[in-house]
């Protein structure tokens, strides 16, 4: 099976996430069906029927997420050395070739991806074009408004 990039904080964010669903989540879904069963005929019980949608829910989440964590391979950026290069958890500046625009990007795995915060997906079509590249290259990204291209200022790693 393929291992899946996750740098660490995501790995804690999931980790994080599966001891809430299993230690709140998953108890308070088990109060409420065990309430909505003392509640009498089960069949026109709309109480009982969001309860088990609700369980059936948690528990497809913390299955996917034991999955994602035990296929994940776990990197930490700043144990990177990559010389400079554009590699799974760097941390980037760009300059927008036309208006002289600058961002800033982590490369990150899918499950950590969110733009508003500065990280992108490994899968993304920036990241891909970034990937190996170095200081003073030039990144050309086919985006939906059309070809654009970045220079790349920094790579850190951390």
């Amino acid at each position: 099976m393929n291992k899946f990039p996750l740098t660490v904080l995501g790995a804690e964010q999931l980790r994080a996430e599966l001891l809430q669903l299993k230690s709140v989540e998953r108890p308070s879904v088990i109060a409420a069906i065990s309430e909505a069963r003392a509640q009498g005929d089960l069949s026109e019980n709309a109480e009982y029927d969001a309860a088990k949608e609700r369980q059936s829910f948690v528990e497809g989440r913390i299955a996917e997420i034991e999955a994602k964590l035990s296929n994940s391979q776990i990197i930490d950026p700043s144990t990177l050395d990559a010389d400079g290069r554009c590699v799974f958890g760097a941390t980037i500046d760009l300059e927008d070739a036309d208006s002289g625009d600058t961002v800033t990007y982590q490369i990150v795995g899918d499950d950590e991806a969110d733009i508003k915060l500065g990280k992108i997906s490994v899968g993304s079509p920036i990241a891909r074009a970034l990937i190996g590249k170095s200081i003073g290259d030039v990144a050309e990204v086919l985006a939906p408004g059309g070809l654009r291209s970045y220079e790349i200022v920094d790579v850190n790693y951390v």
